[in-house]
């Protein structure tokens, strides 16, 4: 059985389960993230739509102008407003979830770190971290089966 992880919003009115590891995780440093999370960055967990559970509530979309253009919908709490994930560029199949609204936010580390162009000058980077000035190349940094997943998930949702 894959590996599971449950969060949250904070007053409790929406409840989810990822039933799955992520794809990757992201620790973002981009303008965009730290004016919207009011935060240095934001870490965010990319997985299959479909590996997420909702146990409680269900959340409401919000558009976003993003700076690619293409678009940038946030999953809020329709009580408390706390942002659980997004869907960057409208792929349905993909979410970016919230690291930090699971119950153990600490249990899923980035993987990599990105715009770092935009950092904060006194966040300092673990040693070794993999770390990029804006992207990356998904076919040189996921992991193979990170990128069958994704396959799979995209041919499913153009069927």
């Amino acid at each position: 059985m894959a590996e599971t992880f449950e969060g949250g919003c904070s007053c409790g009115a929406l409840r989810y389960r990822l039933t799955n590891r992520p794809l990757i995780t992201h620790c973002c440093h981009c303008l965009d993230c730290q004016r919207q999370t009011g935060s240095a960055f934001a870490i965010n967990a990319l997985i299959e739509t479909s590996h997420i559970d909702m146990l409680k509530g269900a959340p409401k979309c919000v558009a976003m102008p993003s700076p690619s253009g293409r678009g940038h919908d946030v999953y809020r709490c329709d009580q408390c407003d706390v942002a659980i994930w997004s869907d960057y560029g409208k792929r349905p199949y993909l979410r970016f979830v919230r690291v930090a609204t699971l119950y153990q936010p600490h249990a899923i580390a980035p993987d990599v770190h990105i715009f770092t162009r935009s950092k904060v000058p006194w966040v300092r980077l673990p040693d070794g971290a993999r770390a990029f000035e804006v992207f990356y190349d998904m076919n040189v940094e996921w992991a193979p089966e990170s990128l069958a997943r994704r396959k799979a998930a995209s041919a499913a949702a153009k069927a």
